[in-house]
């Protein structure tokens, strides 16, 4: 079972909807990155497409496991799963972590962010400062799964 989540616009610590995921977490996790692209979709949040070969930057969070169902569930709705705006997958982090992600789905205008940083992107005036990265230790990184496809799409409810 997954219990990472993988963030890269505002559910990241220090942005708008961090305290929607905040509850949910062990702690402020890691910066991490994962294989994508990242685009600005000018209503002041991002959109990734994953496994593009360029690299995408965010946040690796521990999710606790006592709220790890309902975590799910409010990020599905947050993110718009159902309605098909993004959808849940599963990527492989540059820490070699499985993690929950949110990928892109339809119906928007993108443009592309070079940087593959939605921090680096917007005016630093936009978003709060982020705590400091905290050691992969405290994610109980598992190298053991290397061998786990980089992206599944998730299809379970």
């Amino acid at each position: 079972m997954i219990h990472h989540v993988f963030v890269y616009g505002t559910l990241r610590p220090g942005d708008v909807r961090w305290p929607i995921l905040e509850p949910f977490v062990v702690d402020g996790g890691i910066v991490d990155t994962t294989d994508g692209s990242l685009f600005d979709t000018g209503l002041d949040y991002p959109a990734a497409v994953f496994e593009t070969g360029d690299t995408i930057v965010g946040q690796t969070l521990a999710l606790l496991e006592a709220s790890l169902d309902r975590a799910l569930h409010v990020l599905d709705e947050v993110e718009d799963v159902v309605g098909g705006e993004y959808a849940r997958v599963r990527v492989r982090t540059g820490f070699g972590l499985d993690a929950w992600a949110y990928a892109y789905g339809t119906g928007l205008e993108l443009v592309p962010i070079a940087s593959g940083d939605w921090f680096r992107h917007r005016p630093p005036t936009r978003h709060h400062t982020q705590p400091p990265p905290h050691p992969a230790v405290s994610l109980g990184a598992d190298t053991s799964r290397q061998n786990s496809p980089h992206s599944e799409r998730y299809t379970q409810r």
